[in-house]
């Protein structure tokens, strides 16, 4: 097979905090080691590349750098040669939305004229610029899973009129991905369960998605024997204030804990909101000092933390695809994990299901491995195993290639 010159779009590529930067190093780096010359197109936040990949920045005005409006108005102010795609970002961001994934597409589409690119990734964006380059392109769009889900999800937490007109406002972005993605050609998605929300919500034809699991780092994401692992140290990743996370749930479970286990903790990889909805919960259950966040880690620096803990909680109410439960149990933690969307389909039988939003079902699985720790220590470690069959980069970037040259050819062969 031929090597390819492939390009990676990806509207913002945070290295830490989420998982689309790690996704876009992961992805490219894989791709690069089978000889393909692949340049990331991205827009703000940067990621954090191979060396062998190359960084092509498509810079908008990263608004979200800040939430204060004066600093905002100095940003759009001091971009040099505004076009009238900097005027729709900061009015539309001004007004509370959230338009990057519009800007971006278009930024994109206007670099990409006349490129000499095989065939062009795009992360997710789902906008009207990467529906344009399909006709020109072999393209293929990735959806982790439909952003209808975290609306949902947002809309449950709380009836008041203005924060569902703020929400409203602030998805209104859904509008454009409804329209681009039954148009589009070739989706991969990670799981078979966003497979089928993405056919649901986006009305795309399933033949028209291909599931390919997300790959990990087996052999930067390993149980670390060396370390010791604190008895009563729990563990999981969240964002604070995404409701979508679950991360309630955790803290309610940890709170029932504390008068069994005093010496019980919880390490949160996320970071926390001042003064937002997790931290006033936080203040209210008591559990100050039990808990920590913690933040911009490697990859390196999470399995070792994940080695000094002892159970792993995904308490997410939904997960297109769950980095946090493969990372823990490809480190050999035992894992208490909700039973919902992704997570049966990743976990098999090496995982302890729970109910989704139920903290006493999280605090009595807890309480159970704990009262019975070497049974869930060996389920743990043929778990690793699991991991590494099948979610190795190795079998999932011939997948990715299989894919793509089949994206190729079918562009080749098609009345646009």
């Amino acid at each position: 097979m031929s090597k390819l010159r492939i390009a990676i779009l990806s509207y913002r590529s945070a290295p830490f905090g989420g998982g689309q930067g790690v996704y876009i190093r992961d992805i490219s780096y894989a791709l690069s080691l089978k000889g393909h010359k692949i340049d990331v197109i991205s827009g703000p936040p940067y990621p954090n590349l191979a060396k062998q990949v190359k960084l092509i920045k498509l810079p908008g005005l990263d608004l979200f750098q800040t939430f204060l409006f004066k600093e905002r108005l100095k940003i759009f102010f001091n971009k040099k040669n505004k076009k009238l795609i900097d005027y729709y970002e900061f009015l539309s961001t001004l007004l509370g939305g959230f338009p990057e994934m519009r800007t971006f597409g278009s930024r994109a589409k206007n670099y990409l004229k006349n490129n000499d690119y095989d065939i062009i990734i795009d992360n997710q964006s789902l906008s009207y610029g990467v529906r344009d380059l399909q006709k020109e392109n072999p393209l293929i769009e990735i959806i982790h899973h439909p952003i209808t889900k975290d609306y949902e999800h947002e809309l449950e937490t709380n009836n008041k009129f203005l924060y569902r007109l703020s929400r409203h406002r602030w998805y209104s972005f859904l509008k454009m991905q409804k329209k681009v993605a039954p148009k589009l050609q070739a989706i991969v998605t990670p799981s078979i369960n966003s497979l089928k929300d993405i056919a649901a919500d986006f009305h795309c034809d399933p033949k028209n998605i291909t599931v390919i699991n997300n790959g990990l780092d087996i052999d930067i994401f390993i149980p670390h024997k060396n370390i010791e692992r604190r008895k009563f140290r729990l563990i999981t990743t969240a964002s604070a204030d995404v409701p979508l996370k679950g991360l309630d749930y955790s803290l309610m479970a940890l709170s029932a804990l504390k008068d069994k286990y005093p010496d019980i903790e919880l390490i949160v990889i996320g970071k926390i909101k001042k003064d937002g909805h997790t931290s006033k919960l936080i203040k209210r259950l008591g559990i100050k000092d039990s808990i920590k966040f913690k933040t911009d880690l490697s990859k390196e620096e999470i399995a070792k933390e994940y080695a000094k803990s002892s159970i792993s909680i995904v308490s997410s109410l939904y997960e297109g695809f769950g980095y946090p439960v493969i990372e823990a149990m490809s480190c050999a933690v035992p894992l208490v994990a909700a039973n919902t969307s992704s997570i049966p389909e990743l976990v098999g039988d090496y995982a302890t299901l729970i109910p989704a939003k139920s903290s006493k079902e999280l605090a009595e699985s807890i309480k159970h491995i704990f009262s019975d720790y070497l049974k869930y220590k060996n389920i743990a470690e043929a778990g690793r195993q699991h991991i590494i069959d099948n979610f190795n980069w190795l079998k999932i970037t011939q997948e990715y290639e299989n894919i793509i040259y089949k994206t190729i050819e079918e562009h080749k062969n098609a009345d646009l």
